[in-house]
């Protein structure tokens, strides 16, 4: 049991290994699971997050992130909760498609897109910046009046925007935060502040 002093731990977990993660397709919303490799992964994560005693688990929709909590619920009997808000980034019209094809087709948008600018992915698709906004909203909801840890079982792109915009960085600086292999996580202590 957590007292209400307790520090609210943040585990931020990317889903495992999809068909699309190797031919290096853009994925955001597409709805693509787990491959085997991407189940084993998820396997295994889990056998080590369990040892968090998370309290809570919350997933994006798509099934991929879904998939990859599954394991973690079954270790911990947490039923996992859904949240659309923690979806990769809507990729517009790069979905589906490799690197090597969105770079042909929109070079410049890409290259800047890539490095870290805050165009909209795909041309129709969502800002960094606005990725950012509806996750750390999700984020900031849950641990309000919380102690405990929860893992958010999200999306290499969310996870990146989450983080720089949580340290606070410019957004053309959030690629220096590594991204994150498929089935890792990273882990943020929050401390309440007492006014």
């Amino acid at each position: 049991m957590t007292s209400p002093d307790s520090p609210i731990r943040v585990v931020l977990w990317r889903h495992g290994q999809t068909d699309w993660n190797v031919e290096n397709r853009f994925q955001g919303h597409s709805d693509i699971p787990l491959n085997k490799v991407g189940h084993y992964q998820a396997s295994e994560a889990a056998k080590v997050l369990a040892a968090l005693r998370p309290d809570r688990i919350i997933s994006s929709d798509l099934i991929r992130a879904q998939e990859t909590a599954a394991p973690l619920a079954g270790l911990t009997d947490i039923k996992v909760e859904i949240n659309p808000n923690l979806r990769e980034t809507d990729g517009g019209l790069w979905e589906g498609k490799l690197a090597s094809e969105n770079r042909a087709t929109h070079g410049e948008l890409f290259a800047n897109w890539y490095e870290g600018g805050d165009e909209p992915a795909g041309v129709t698709g969502e800002r960094r910046s606005d990725v950012a906004k509806r996750a750390v909203a999700v984020i900031e909801k849950e641990t309000t009046n919380f102690s405990g840890t929860i893992v958010f079982v999200t999306h290499g792109g969310t996870v990146r925007s989450v983080l720089g915009s949580i340290l606070k960085l410019p957004i053309a600086q959030w690629g220096v935060i590594g991204g994150l292999s498929n089935a890792c996580w990273s882990i943020l202590e929050l401390t309440k502040h007492h006014t």
